[in-house]
């Protein structure tokens, strides 16, 4: 897919270029809503400042889905072939675009509460969502990659709680011996590397999602089948979804940040290098084996394990049944918002 030839199909089919811009739209939503949570346990212990934090989620989500795409584009194979629109090229693009039209609906409104809902599951439910109305049954929907996204729900919740429980116990364990003072500079600088990592992870995931949304675009409008995508997507879809997602994150999400770094777990530097280095090795396992998670998901159960490994009084448990509450609702919530934007836009596109 070339770029001239994706602009001389987009000038040709309106809803090919409306679905474009929906997407690019999700896209910096994302970046606003879903790379703060990176970055929130280094702000939240003043490892870095606020700004400063927000540039560096900014350069590191497009360095992610530059570099890891490159290595391996499975997360975007998996959602490409998650859903079948069926064979009316025209309907399935309109159905594409109201599913983009339903997640950004969604997230703005999850940003404005400052809840960090996941993208990642809104995005999944909304296309799924879709492709159930213009089917007019769950055809549409594809078990094989669905099991996936059930794996992804597994890794993002369970094991990055595990595994941040785990990481804070074996930090104080290796550093028990050593100078409180020393250990807090070191574990300050230690956050900072450790957000970056996970805003390089983040755009990793996501960049990837998406990217599959505008490759999924152009096969509709070639009435190409949908289920069959294998490949590394073009450079330059790269370098358009990492800008517009570094645009997004520069946008700032300091509600997000305070909800998850500040309010959910009253952290430490070791706490926040912990929280990090274990989400981080959750989100590249899941990116090496095409399984798509939830990175406010990951990153939020970890934060929550670290705060247990001390105290389970630590954690504001208000705060996280908010959460789960809210992560709950995104998939039936999300996907009857697509199911009810796609009838609507085909009545009125179709």
């Amino acid at each position: 897919m070339a770029l001239m030839d994706f602009l001389s199909q987009m000038l040709q089919n309106p809803m090919l270029l409306v679905s474009t811009l929906l997407t690019l739209g999700v896209i910096l939503v994302n970046g606003w809503t879903d790379a703060p949570n990176a970055i929130a346990t280094c702000v939240s212990t003043r490892a870095i400042e606020v700004r400063k934090a927000i540039i560096m989620a900014a350069i590191f989500n497009f360095l992610g889905v530059f570099v890891m795409t490159s290595i391996n584009a499975s997360v975007a194979t998996t959602i490409y072939n998650m859903v079948d629109f069926g064979s009316d090229s025209n309907a399935a693009l309109i159905a594409l675009c109201a599913a983009m039209a339903a997640i950004v609906i969604w997230a703005t409104a999850a940003w404005y509460f400052g809840i960090p809902t996941s993208e990642s599951h809104a995005l999944i439910a909304g296309i799924s969502g879709a492709a159930v109305a213009v089917q007019g049954n769950f055809g549409g929907l594809r078990g094989e990659e669905w099991i996936k996204v059930l794996y992804g729900i597994v890794l993002s919740t369970l094991l990055g709680f595990v595994m941040g429980f785990i990481s804070a116990k074996l930090t104080v364990f290796m550093f028990r011996n050593q100078n409180r003072m020393k250990c807090e500079k070191f574990f300050s600088g230690a956050q900072v590397a450790g957000g970056a990592a996970m805003a390089f992870m983040h755009g990793a995931q996501d960049g990837q999602k998406f990217m599959a949304i505008f490759l999924l675009g152009n096969a509709l409008v070639q009435g190409t089948s949908t289920g069959a995508y294998e490949g590394t997507p073009p450079f330059w879809l790269m370098i358009v979804v990492s800008l517009v997602m570094g645009l997004g994150t520069s946008i700032g999400g300091y509600r997000i940040i305070k909800s998850v770094g500040m309010d959910m777990v009253k952290l430490k530097p070791y706490q926040g290098f912990a929280a990090d280095f274990s989400a981080t090795l959750c989100l590249l396992l899941s990116s090496l084996t095409g399984i798509p998670v939830s990175t406010t998901h990951t990153k939020t159960t970890s934060i929550m394990g670290v705060g247990a490994a001390r105290r389970m009084s630590n954690v504001n448990w208000g705060v996280v049944k908010e959460l789960i509450l809210t992560w709950v609702c995104t998939f039936p919530g999300c996907g009857l918002l697509g199911f009810v934007m796609a009838k609507l836009f085909l009545m009125l596109f179709g």
